[in-house]
């Protein structure tokens, strides 16, 4: 599973560069199944979960949701970024938090 995180990291990253558009084209397919797949393994985390089911709804090729380019930036920065921050095991306490302020 971390492969997977970094590679789709790594990925989210190089969509912040002038790319053809067949790679965000094969960027979309990997990145749906890729969250799938990462929302399937964390299904017990509530938090995790939910994240990685909008982020594959958002990014699914079927139905293309027409968003400027700079919008889908941040959203690779942050898919990113959250996805390197869920490699660590240590994020309990901050899960805590969100879940009391959610609650």
């Amino acid at each position: 599973m971390k492969f997977i995180k970094i590679s789709l990291a790594v990925l989210c990253l190089l969509c912040l560069l002038n790319m053809p558009y067949g790679y965000y084209e094969l960027f979309r397919v990997f990145a749906m199944c890729s969250f799938v797949f990462l929302a399937y393994k964390e299904r017990r985390k509530d938090i995790w979960l939910l994240l990685w089911i909008v982020s594959a709804i958002l990014v699914q090729p079927f139905y293309k949701f027409i968003i400027v380019k700079e919008i889908w930036n941040i959203i690779d920065v942050l898919w990113a970024f959250l996805l390197i921050w869920s490699l660590k095991k240590k994020h309990e306490r901050i899960r805590f938090i969100i879940q009391s302020i959610c609650y």
